[in-house]
């Protein structure tokens, strides 16, 4: 197991899955050791796929185990002999329906022990609005208009418990329900039933299912008396994929969260990235999304658990810039996501214009911001974080206008871009959310000026946490994409690498470029200096760090894409033109 330290580097971060290169996590440990990535990284942020999971890439937590599938404790050892630090996920607002938890729910409903460690959407809005005819609440208008929707329709999702009534529970993401085939032998209790009506049912009912048909729809012809009592049968053999939100208002909820901050710290993690936990705190008449002081509250517990395990935090937020949580959240002393940067670096390089960009460093300078930045990612390339927002009557500007939005986005788009949307709690699309793709496919598959965004991305302030397919200029996956199903926007910016892939790779000036650009971030002390920024000419990037006699110094020509870097130790300079 890997010793814990918490001073965190802020070197080079590599973010993978664990089958992102090769098959299994031993495959990109393999390609850790090759002389090319020799100290490269300083850190790795795996995603949850090394843990036990079955929806949305590994955000559907089963359990919070080794996958045994893709990862042997043996890499961990590994890491830790190369100094690389852990960085891991743990999804605050929900688990998995395959989950212990909620696998006991279905099996023994009102009975169960965690029947309150999720949430009943019902017995949540009781009294505070009105049941439909499907016996689902709607809260009331004033309530309803204040929910974040990730998705169209209500977020529910409906299971059926031992006693055969359905019970809606909270479910804020993913969701899948399977209808799956009956045999004769599942109508064996039915009585009257002949062998003959048995065999037709069968078909008629297995057929439905292959043609997603409505089951009342259904003629069962003499059998009609007993269509309730099928259909009841039918409903039982359903089964369920779904990231159910959990009730942080149970003790359990909580007797959960201490056992896994102190399994992940058993692993060897140093930072934990707190995925979707704005979502955590749900109240009456607040929105679902960051009210307040109720995440607050929620926030500081984790940070004590936390703390008793030695782990930093990087909480997950996407919102407005104008709505500044960026800044309570960095204003409590918590590591930030720069959500900013990948949009930010698109219009600084198809516009040519620095202003953005450098205004946006100087205020993480000057506000003192600690940042863990990015240009892609395992999601998409954030747009609705650029925004501005009306706050208390006020309009706060975004960091840029929403016609340069807008452009960032037709571009993408016109270059095979994918869009995810939000939705209001009709299912109308109120905004834009993200833009996925690869970046390279973003930059217009480019070389040069994914050389240049991997140089501003290694000389902004904070850590830099770089996406696998995007060292090997991956390029948009659209037949990952068609397949996906329901999150297959997200697939066209997670095609895995085989080992011969990185090879080739590494044959290539974009990737050993990239590498030598990684490598002198990773290992100067001048990044552990100050940053100085000279902003006097717009298609000029003039930044320079200092740390003593040590000077890494970026000069960028956005006319022309080229830039150089001088790097000085005790007065001897070197200089890397590309």
């Amino acid at each position: 197991m890997q010793q814990n330290n918490k001073k965190i580097s802020n070197g080079v971060m590599l973010n993978v899955y664990p089958d992102s290169i090769g098959k299994k996590f031993n495959d990109t440990i393999a390609m850790l050791k090759m002389a090319e990535f020799k100290d490269v990284f300083s850190l790795i942020y795996v995603l949850p796929t090394f843990f036990n999971s079955d929806l949305d890439r590994g955000f559907s937590i089963i359990d919070y185990d080794i996958n045994k599938d893709l990862v042997d404790i043996k890499d961990l050892k590994d890491l830790n002999e190369l100094q690389i630090k852990l960085k891991f996920d743990i999804v605050l607002n929900h688990l998995s329906v395959a989950s212990p938890q909620f696998k006991d729910m279905l099996q023994h409903g009102n009975k169960s022990k965690f029947k309150d460690f999720f949430i009943n959407w019902n017995e949540f809005w009781e009294g505070n609005g009105v049941k439909n005819e499907d016996g689902i609440v709607i809260p009331k208008p004033e309530f309803l208009n204040k929910l974040f929707m990730r998705k169209s329709g209500l977020p529910i999702l409906k299971v059926r418990f031992p006693d055969g009534t359905e019970q809606p529970y909270w479910n804020t993401f993913y969701q899948q329900i399977t209808y799956n085939p009956i045999a004769v032998s599942d109508l064996q209790n039915v009585k009257g039933l002949t062998e003959e009506q048995s065999l037709f049912i069968v078909a008629v009912i297995n057929t439905a299912i292959n043609d997603n048909q409505d089951f009342t729809t259904i003629d069962f012809e003499d059998c009609t008396p007993l269509k309730s009592e099928i259909l009841q049968i039918v409903e039982q053999k359903r089964s369920y994929l779904g990231q159910m939100d959990v009730n942080a208002a149970s003790p359990l909820v909580w007797d959960f969260y201490e056992e896994t901050l102190k399994k992940l710290n058993g692993y060897g993690c140093n930072i934990l990235r707190l995925d979707a936990f704005a979502y955590l705190h749900k109240q009456v008449g607040e929105s679902n999304f960051f009210n307040k002081p109720g995440t607050w509250e929620y926030l500081e517990r984790i940070k004590e658990i936390a703390q008793q395990n030695n782990l930093m935090l990087l909480p997950e937020i996407h919102a407005e810039y104008g709505l500044h949580l960026h800044d309570e959240v960095a204003n409590e002393g918590y590591y930030i996501y720069d959500f900013f940067l990948p949009g930010l670096t698109i219009h600084t390089i198809e516009n040519k214009t620095s202003k953005a960009l450098l205004s946006w460093a100087k205020e993480i300078i000057a506000k003192g911001y600690k940042t863990v930045n990015m240009l892609g990612c395992h999601d998409g390339i954030p747009v609705l974080d650029l925004k501005g927002k009306e706050v208390n009557g006020v309009y706060n500007k975004g960091l840029l206008e929403d016609a340069e939005i807008e452009s960032i986005m037709n571009k993408i788009m016109e270059r095979g871009g994918r869009v995810k949307n939000l939705y209001d709690p009709s299912g109308n699309k109120i905004s834009y959310y993200q833009i996925n793709a690869t970046f390279f496919s973003a930059l217009g598959e480019d070389e040069q000026k994914l050389l240049l965004a991997r140089v501003i991305q290694m000389f902004m302030p904070g850590i830099p946490q770089v996406w696998y397919l995007d060292i090997f200029a991956g390029k948009n996956n659209y037949e990952a994409a068609d397949n996906g199903g329901s999150a297959g926007h997200k697939e066209i910016n997670r095609t895995s690498l085989a080992m011969k892939d990185i090879a080739q790779g590494l044959k290539t000036e974009v990737v050993n470029k990239q590498l030598e650009i990684m490598h002198l971030r990773n290992t100067s002390n001048a990044f552990s200096g100050h940053v100085e920024i000279n902003d006097a000419v717009d298609a000029i990037i003039d930044v320079k760090w200092v740390n003593g006699t040590t000077v890494a110094h970026l000069k960028a020509n956005l006319e022309t894409n080229g830039f150089t870097i001088d790097h000085t130790v005790n007065g001897m300079t070197s200089t890397m033109s590309f």
